[in-house]
């Protein structure tokens, strides 16, 4: 059966990915701040529609009423927040400014943006609902505090949004990838259990058609390395490397 699927970040290189690996047979709707030339190669693969909408996810005020819109051609039966911003860590550390613009984009928007989502495919009762979390949340390092600190919120706040929809029809998926090497980290060396966009887009459409998956690490090593980290001395924590 065809699906509406929006994916609220769709420029971004994950955002393509998911787009080109659902596009068959489906509803996409690409919500960013950029313009994009993807729909017509999502046509060539096969979706049925690709709508556009410019969507600006620090504007929580717009997230409503631009549901609402998309939504005027049919409920969503799919739904992705992929946005986020990596942040300066040492700027943050001098500009509160920075501090703001990255907890706000990567916690704040996220949150609004999914408690409206899930709002709406509550009072149909069905719907799925897949957010970024990483593994830079899972214990915050002294080289990245800020986005780790936002990404910690975030997979606090999508856990206690999983529980909160038992019951509904409505399942939240959380995807907690390791690095990923792309244009968001052009520059940087790549940590260990590094992953890539196709990899991580191929795992949350995997966990999208499974409906008992709410939660994927990628690489699924990384939930060890992720329980291990909890257990480092804090003195020894807070020498992490940048």
């Amino acid at each position: 059966m065809a699906k509406k699927i929006a994916i609220f970040g769709a420029t971004s290189e994950i955002g393509g990915e998911i787009a080109r690996l659902l596009a068959p047979g489906n509803h996409l709707v690409l919500a960013g701040r950029r313009t994009t030339d993807l729909a017509d190669e999502l046509y060539r693969l096969g979706a049925t529609k690709v709508d556009s909408f410019f969507f600006d996810a620090t504007d929580v005020d717009s997230h409503a009423n631009l549901i609402a819109e998309i939504e005027a051609t049919g409920p969503l039966d799919v739904a992705l927040a992929m946005f986020g911003v990596l942040g300066d860590q040492e700027l943050a550390e001098r500009d509160s400014s920075e501090v703001y613009r990255v907890l706000h984009t990567d916690f704040t928007a996220q949150a609004v943006l999914l408690t409206e989502l899930s709002q709406v495919m509550k009072s149909r009762g069905r719907g799925v609902l897949v957010a970024y979390s990483s593994i830079a949340g899972a214990r915050v390092r002294r080289p990245n505090y800020v986005y780790g600190s936002a990404k910690a919120g975030l997979d606090g706040f999508c856990q206690g949004m999983q529980d909160a929809l038992q019951g509904t029809g409505v399942r939240l998926v959380i995807v907690r990838p390791g690095f990923v090497i792309g244009r968001m980290t052009r520059g940087m060396d790549p940590a260990p259990l590094s992953t890539t966009p196709d990899v991580v887009a191929e795992a949350t459409v995997r966990a999208i058609n499974d409906e008992s998956a709410e939660s994927v690490w990628i690489p699924r090593s990384l939930k060890l390395l992720a329980a291990a980290m909890q257990v480092v001395p804090r003195w020894l924590w807070r020498r992490a490397p940048r």
